[in-house]
């Protein structure tokens, strides 16, 4: 191979790899360009993640106010439904005995029905059968007229406000020997 023949080879080759390397240049520079707009892409996630996490640190603040709001509004309800066999409660204080007995069962009466309209119910336990999940056992006993864990006597009256127990019914129960 001659000079000339090589210096034109060597051109081609030069020729080709320039080629080479302006599309490797323009690879590059799309791939800077890639990775900019999913930069960019990143940067409005974390925004937007930053601005939710805001919004939502906000919304529990509001909804804790509002719980309390709301508590201290039902309290308000119940409290006012109270005030008047409160008031009947001292209107019976200031009467004379004979008076006072009737006056306090009105009051009782009332206050019986403002309590069952807001759900509060009487557990019952005299006679049933012992329920842990509804009774506290306080004292046992064997008693001839009551089969083994049966409640023979309720020492402390117990309540449920809806399904919940809020109150156990505190009970004397029968063990047999």
């Amino acid at each position: 191979m001659t000079d000339k023949q090589e210096l034109e080879k060597l051109k081609k080759d030069l020729n080709r790899l320039e080629s080479e390397i302006e599309k490797k240049d323009k690879e590059i520079k799309d791939k800077d360009d890639e990775i900019e707009k999913k930069d960019e892409k990143m940067e409005d996630y974390k925004d937007q993640l930053q601005r939710l996490q805001a919004d939502f640190e906000n919304y529990k603040k509001r909804s804790e106010k509002d719980m309390k709001e709301y508590v201290r509004y039902a309290n308000e309800l119940l409290i006012l439904k109270v005030i008047d066999a409160y008031e009947d409660l001292g209107r019976a204080l200031e009467a004379d005995s004979k008076d006072l007995k009737d006056g306090v069962d009105i009051i009782y009466k009332k206050l019986k029905d403002i309590l069952k309209g807001e759900g509060l119910c009487e557990i019952k336990a005299k006679g049933e059968k012992f329920d842990p999940f509804k009774h506290e056992a306080l004292m046992v006993e064997d008693n001839e007229n009551y089969n083994d864990d049966f409640v023979i006597e309720e020492l402390g009256r117990g309540y449920t406000l809806g399904p919940k127990v809020i109150k156990y019914s505190k009970v004397k129960v029968c063990k047999k020997k």
